[in-house]
């Protein structure tokens, strides 16, 4: 047997660290969606079909879930970490188990959301993650992520890998994904973000 590489140590002890914190991790967040997230949601709903579905990768809490179904769309939820399926089923809300890295991402999907998750897949992975969602997604189909902006990485119990926008702008186009709108903004602990809204080409 093969011992792991770095980049799944360092995605396992990510993993780890939000299976022992998601409930104090909901609690810090519950309730306190940033409207950039919102307004960005919006915009990816403007472009799903009435009805459409929506393949959630790292739904966390389920807050953005349960935004997106009340502005009509079929959520499909997902995460790598039990402990936030668990919260959702406690509220009477099913999700799958997925990484995004390691896992198959079916589809076809009217759209991808992907909001503050990406952050966590080492650098070498985003391009074969992204070809994994323009795969996942129909023809005309957008996909939604919101990337911390900056330079390098953190590691420690929550890899975080920051990313100039241009550069995940160009990782999209790589794919085969067209983008079609961003915009930047400033999280809890003045953290930068950026939404990308991308599509797959009909």
């Amino acid at each position: 047997m093969t011992a792991p590489t770095p980049v799944h140590e360092h995605m396992d002890r990510t993993l780890a660290s939000y299976e022992a914190s998601a409930r104090d991790y909901n609690a810090i967040v519950a309730g306190h969606r940033p409207p950039e997230i919102e307004e960005a949601v919006r915009r990816m709903m403007q472009r799903v079909p009435a009805g459409g579905t929506v393949l959630e990768i790292g739904s966390g809490s389920g807050q953005d879930a349960d935004f997106v179904e009340s502005l009509g769309g079929v959520v499909k939820r997902t995460d790598a970490v039990q402990a936030f399926l668990d919260l959702q089923a406690e509220r009477g809300k099913k999700g799958e188990l997925l990484n995004v890295v390691t896992d198959a991402l079916g589809g076809p999907y009217d759209a991808v959301l992907a909001m503050c998750v990406l952050i966590h897949v080492d650098r070498a992975q985003i391009a074969p993650v992204l070809r994994k969602v323009f795969d996942a997604l129909a023809p005309g189909g957008v996909f939604l992520a919101a990337m911390r902006i900056g330079e390098g990485e953190t590691l420690g119990d929550y890899q975080t890998v920051y990313w100039a926008k241009d550069a995940f702008a160009d990782a999209l186009a790589t794919a085969g994904l067209d983008l079609q709108w961003d915009s930047q903004w400033i999280g809890r602990d003045n953290v930068t973000w950026a939404n990308f809204l991308a599509c797959r080409p009909r």
